[in-house]
């Protein structure tokens, strides 16, 4: 905390990252509903959010190509921008009660996700070596503001206007906005500043070629990915067992008090036990929270599973970002970089798509049992990278 406020960057990142998570907890409470209010079969409620998906993988090869060029501040200003554009055109589909607006307005609210996840590495970049685990703390712990801020503020948008929910888009538009004020006062650093284009020549073969690089990849898109399959599908479950949107927001809230809290002190765990060992209690944590899903379907299951999968998310995201750091040199650092953003975001968009459906169609148990061996292929992979490297050379 004390690197927090005494790093101007890492604060402004901080706030960006409070900023723009407040706009996404938004969007995840809301847009799974208002999909299946607007959608013409309860099937492609969730395809908004898979939209959203969509555009940050569409979007986080050329916000990477730009940061290179023009470095990091050029490429956190487009992005929200685009988050700016994005709350207004959903607000509109509202308006308009068009559902293929609405996905269209997912589209560049993904720019802006994808320019956002960058703001991690930004933190790194900005401090000295032994404080890079806890920078990257900080500036996800931004997402505490948010679950403590984004419900409250989200109540009060929705009445802002006459349509239901317009109001809280217009909200994502605002917030976005005062986040390009913030991050207009970066100051480029050494580490951040636009490197040439011939630095970044290392392929992604290559890279996936090192065992490191391949189990940091796998932690981070497995984690984010199962995070979001069932972040979405938690709404529609409780709103298939009645629960209304009030006790929905709760449970996200603690949702995303869990995947941001733990943020404080996830990097220094990193620094003590290392990243493999914190890549594998976050596996673990998943796992409890794919069982305590199928004990039951209460307000209480709900909201105590949904806590342990944020908490889950963090330590494996942290652990991985360190991790994929032991991998690639200075000069590979945007193409390793941009790689494990465009697995995270590839698999986040399958399985944005396919919450909706999984919960038409199988239900919220078919969910929670198929985390269990996708989350069983990290644990090997992190146990036989630590294997390879106790062994002689």
């Amino acid at each position: 905390m004390l690197l927090l406020f005494s790093n101007s960057q890492v604060l402004r990142l901080f706030i960006a990252q409070a900023l723009f998570w407040s706009c996404s907890m938004t969007g995840i409470i809301l847009t799974s509903i208002v999909g299946l209010h607007l959608a013409p079969v309860a099937d492609l409620a969730t395809l908004p959010l898979a939209v959203l998906m969509l555009g940050g993988l569409l979007a986080l090869q050329p916000i990477a190509w730009l940061m290179q060029r023009r470095g990091r501040t050029i490429g956190f200003l487009v992005g929200t921008l685009a988050g700016v554009l994005g709350g207004l055109t959903s607000a509109l589909s509202l308006w308009l009660d068009s559902f293929t607006l609405l996905c269209l307005g997912a589209l560049p609210i993904g720019a802006y996700q994808a320019s956002a996840m960058y703001y991690r590495f930004a933190a790194m970049e900005a401090v000295s070596e032994a404080l890079r685990g806890r920078a990257t703390g900080c500036v996800i712990g931004g997402g505490v503001v948010a679950a403590l801020a984004a419900p409250a503020l989200g109540d009060a948008a929705r009445g802002l206007v006459s349509v239901p929910f317009a109001g809280a888009y217009l909200m994502i538009a605002a917030l976005a906005a005062v986040g390009f004020f913030v991050l207009a006062g970066l100051k480029s650093s050494q580490a951040s500043a636009p490197v040439p284009a011939a630095s970044s020549a290392v392929s992604w073969r290559d890279l996936l070629a090192r065992p490191v690089v391949r189990a940091a990849v796998l932690t981070t898109a497995v984690g984010h990915g199962l995070m979001i399959l069932v972040m979405n599908a938690t709404p529609l479950a409780m709103h298939g067992e009645g629960m209304n949107l009030q006790v929905s927001g709760q449970v996200i809230q603690w949702h995303m008090l869990g995947m941001f809290l733990p943020a404080f002190i996830a990097g220094p765990l990193v620094d003590r036990l290392g990243s493999r060992m914190v890549a594998c209690l976050g596996g673990g944590l998943l796992i409890a929270s794919a069982a305590v899903a199928l004990l039951g379907v209460s307000h209480l299951h709900f909201l105590i599973s949904s806590c342990l999968l944020g908490v889950g998310w963090n330590l494996m995201l942290v652990a991985g970002t360190a991790q994929l750091g032991q991998g690639h040199g200075p000069q590979e650092r945007a193409r390793a970089q941009g790689l494990m953003e465009l697995c995270n975001g590839s698999v986040a968009a399958v399985m944005s798509f396919a919450s909706g459906a999984l919960i038409a169609q199988a239900g919220w148990a078919a969910v929670n049992i198929g985390m269990l061996p996708i989350v069983a292929l990290v644990l090997l992979v992190q146990l036989a990278e630590a294997y390879r490297q106790r062994q002689p050379a």
